[in-house]
């Protein structure tokens, strides 16, 4: 049985032996960074004999999940790593400041957001729990992790199962506060119904990117069809829920949601909610024919919406200087696994009159 998943490795435990404490003894070494037998060594702690004999083999199991292919540092602090799974396909994790780390959680990507370069060719395969988790064990043999976002490659909502195992996890064992666990999502309405169910409540990050029904349904194509007005009604009942505010995910292109009726949309939508907007540049991807605004334009931006009531963060996608947007590392690496388009039209997302 291949532990691709924290399931298959329970299994694998109890098969060996492990009583609920030894299980959760050898969960808790391995998602903090540690060796497998790592923890208490008094007697009614010990390890069973047959467990303590696989763990050299454990070890390497699961050592073997994935492996830095690459790693790219920043100017910030950051870096940017590419990982390669067991089957050889590749994943991007990132180094953020302040000890966080960006993980994720499918090869490629179904919903097919026309400015990102992870959903060129769709989705190839589910990443595991487990895989998610090695993920974080290898960037903490790396530098602290204090908070892992589920930002990089994929769509949490559609490997919602292995992402919630891994949540819960992090949340239990692996030392992160739950509301620095962050669940990003085009706003798939089983997340809603989900989340507030778990033992580990994560905050929440939704991609809003406009407050247009039809130039979202543009940009996003293969996003549920969910309206900008919908979305925040469900983002507010779960912040109201678990006392995080949301997160709102705004990836700034130049002449397609940079206008002032995109701004008076965002207040609109917005002022007074338990929300925090998070303002994106693009990040430039070859082959894809959208461009970031610039950096007065962009703050100019920021500071009307504070102004009107909508906190707002100016955040720089991590690896900027490394042009390492997300899908871009596996871009350039794998190049038979991910063939790039021919430049995407902007006249495909023309925003409609009304953000015009």
């Amino acid at each position: 049985m291949t532990l691709t998943r924290i399931e298959d490795l329970r299994q694998r435990l109890r098969a060996l032996g492990a009583k609920p404490a030894h299980e959760q003894r050898v969960l808790r070494a391995w998602v903090q960074g540690h060796a497998l037998d790592h923890g208490p060594r008094a007697a009614e702690h010990s390890l069973p004999l047959a467990l303590r004999n696989a763990l050299p083999a454990l070890t390497a199991e699961l050592d073997g999940l994935v492996r830095l292919r690459s790693e790219h540092p920043g100017e910030d602090g950051s870096a940017r790593l590419l990982v390669e799974l067991a089957d050889g396909n590749t994943v991007e994790s990132v180094q953020l400041l302040r000890d966080g780390l960006c993980v994720s959680s499918q090869v490629g990507c179904a919903v097919g957001c026309v400015f990102c370069m992870t959903g060129r060719d769709g989705l190839m395969r589910q990443v595991g729990s487990a895989e998610i988790i090695a993920q974080v064990v290898l960037a903490r043999r790396m530098r602290p992790v204090k908070k892992v976002v589920f930002m990089g490659m994929g769509e949490p909502a559609h490997n919602l199962d292995n992402v919630m195992e891994a949540i819960e996890l992090l949340g239990l064992y692996g030392n992160i506060g739950h509301k620095n666990l962050v669940f990003s999502t085009v706003g798939d309405p089983r997340v809603f119904e989900r989340l507030p169910r778990g033992p580990v409540k994560p905050a929440l990050a939704l991609s809003l990117h406009t407050t247009d029904a039809a130039l979202r349904e543009q940009l996003l194509p293969r996003a549920p069809r969910i309206t900008p007005d919908e979305l925040v009604e469900l983002g507010e009942r779960y912040a109201r829920d678990t006392g995080y505010p949301i997160q709102y995910q705004w990836t700034l292109l130049e002449g397609i949601n940079d206008s002032e009726a995109e701004i008076d949309g965002i207040v609109r939508l917005l002022a007074g909610k338990y929300a925090i907007m998070n303002m994106i540049p693009y990040n430039t991807n070859e082959g894809l024919d959208f461009k970031r605004p610039d950096a007065e334009r962009a703050a100019e931006i920021a500071r009307t919406l504070h102004r009107r009531g909508v906190l707002t963060k100016l955040r720089n996608s991590a690896g900027q200087d490394v042009e390492g947007g997300c899908g871009q590392l596996r871009a350039r690496h794998d190049p038979a696994v991910v063939k790039l388009v021919p430049r995407a039209r902007r006249a495909a997302a023309t925003p409609a009159t009304g953000n015009q």
